[in-house]
């Protein structure tokens, strides 16, 4: 998923801006992107894919000046986008899936619509909406069509002349908060991005919401809709710690998942860690339920070195993986260590990287405790998950099976014998002591939420449970 920032003032905002967007950097690391209106619109595209945003971005600073602007980090296409239309002009910045864009764009040729932004043979989904957005009778009008037309998922900002618009996607996905300060009015993905700036949250927008921010204000030009379907990875990986979303904070639900885990666990061991940063507070909340104390056998060197969920290349993600964790031999040898991590995706570089660290450092024991069930099926919507074939539980009903199969329900049941099989398999593949997932019913009570307001697609095929 992509990373949302906005702002408007009285009064120049790019400081704010250039800082409200950095705060978003941990849900991209392909491009980035800023957009200022002052007398005209002025913007900057970089790739971060081998550099920090703030580095990128600092020689643009004295170059961008006004009193509005919006910024996004992304995770895969190039943003923001200009466009003059007959709603006026306007700068765009997208986070989610067009899942029909392809189709969506066949249909604009032939209505003699042209895309500039091609790369590989592929629409820039972001010029794709912007251009869907142009041809309504307003930019509300437009939104709405974007709405009713795409299959999947798009959350926007659009900086024009008479604010900023704040779009979230029709079933609430990805979520957006707004915040107020001394006049000024911030929108963004992350609420985190708000507190040292000197904003206080004044709301969350709810799915399908279109809102106009102005100085000082907030107005909700298309209401929004009572369902929602809020990704629930959010609280277990996506999200930053700090953040919280319809109201939950990340890390206090992070905790909770932990302690749900130890609450089921009878294992005996001697110590509690996470896999750095995404799993220790997830351990934390382990350690504070159990009783065992939080040691730090694996410490993050933080400079440098980002997720390595993030990066696109495989080698990339591997070589950050390998890099950025350094095992501390006196914690770990000869402990009996319960190892708590967000999630098992490939499982790959817990294998090859983490678990042969503690292996190689003496562990006595290693036992895996993943902080959400095992991940079964590819995110259709704000890029989460990535290829079936690659995740670590369909490698397992593969070699199970003898081959794919599309009916896995089986295999999603805590407590059948399918989902018994599967995880041991996994467990002798990662070389744990021992592996226990947090079932589906734990992690949706540690979140907070109603089940029917969550999307668990990830895990059940399906957006919410029934």
């Amino acid at each position: 998923m992509s990373g949302l920032f906005g702002v408007v003032s009285r009064q120049n905002c790019t400081k704010t801006l250039f800082y409200g967007t950095d705060y978003h950097a941990h849900l991209g690391t392909e491009v980035a992107g800023l957009a200022v209106l002052g007398d005209f619109f002025r913007h900057r595209i970089h790739s971060i894919a081998d550099t920090q945003f703030k580095s990128r971005f600092a020689e643009d600073m004295g170059d961008m000046s006004g009193n509005a602007g919006i910024g996004v980090i992304s995770d895969s296409n190039t943003q923001p986008f200009l466009v003059s239309s007959r709603v006026g002009d306007f700068a765009i910045v997208t986070s989610g899936l067009v899942n029909n864009k392809d189709n969506l764009a066949a249909e604009m040729r032939s209505e003699g619509q042209s895309f500039s932004e091609v790369a590989r043979g592929r629409i820039n989904p972001t010029e794709l909406v912007a251009k869907m957005i142009a041809s309504g009778k307003s930019i509300p009008d437009g939104i709405r069509k974007v709405f009713a037309r795409i299959e999947g998922s798009v959350t926007m900002l659009l900086l024009t002349r008479e604010g900023i618009y704040a779009a979230r996607d029709a079933h609430g996905r990805s979520p957006l908060v707004v915040g107020s300060a001394d006049g000024a009015m911030a929108v963004a993905s992350e609420s985190c991005a708000f507190t040292n700036l000197g904003f206080e949250v004044t709301g969350y927008l709810a799915p399908g919401e279109v809102a106009r921010l102005t100085p000082g204000e907030v107005e909700t030009v298309v209401e929004g809709r009572d369902e929602c379907r809020i990704c629930a990875f959010l609280w277990i990986y996506t999200g930053y710690p700090a953040s919280s979303y319809e109201g939950i904070s990340v890390e206090a639900a992070r905790e909770r998942c932990g302690g749900r885990l130890a609450e089921r666990d009878t294992v005996e061991a001697d110590l509690v860690a996470g896999v750095p940063d995404s799993g220790t507070a997830h351990a934390i909340g382990y350690a504070m339920h159990s009783g065992l104390p939080f040691r730090r056998p694996l410490v993050k060197y933080t400079p440098g070195y980002g997720r390595s969920y993030t990066p696109p290349s495989q080698d990339v993600r591997d070589l950050v993986a390998k890099m950025k964790l350094i095992p501390v031999r006196d914690v770990i040898k000869g402990q009996r260590i319960v190892l708590c991590e967000d999630s098992i995706v490939r499982g790959t570089q817990l294998k090859n990287l983490t678990m042969k660290k503690l292996w190689d450092n003496g562990a006595a024991e290693v036992h895996v405790r993943p902080a959400c069930p095992p991940l079964m099926f590819h995110c259709p919507y704000v890029l989460s998950t990535r290829s079936e074939e690659e995740l670590a539980a369909r490698r397992a009903i593969r070699a199970l099976e003898g081959k794919d199969i599309e009916d896995v329900s089986a295999y999603t049941e805590a407590g059948s014998r399918e989902y018994a099989e599967m995880v041991e398999w996994i467990r002798r593949d990662l070389g744990a002591t021992t592996l226990a997932y947090l079932e589906l019913g734990d992690m949706i009570k540690a979140i907070g939420l109603p089940p029917e307001k969550l999307c668990t697609y990830c895990w059940t095929g399906r957006t919410s449970q029934p």
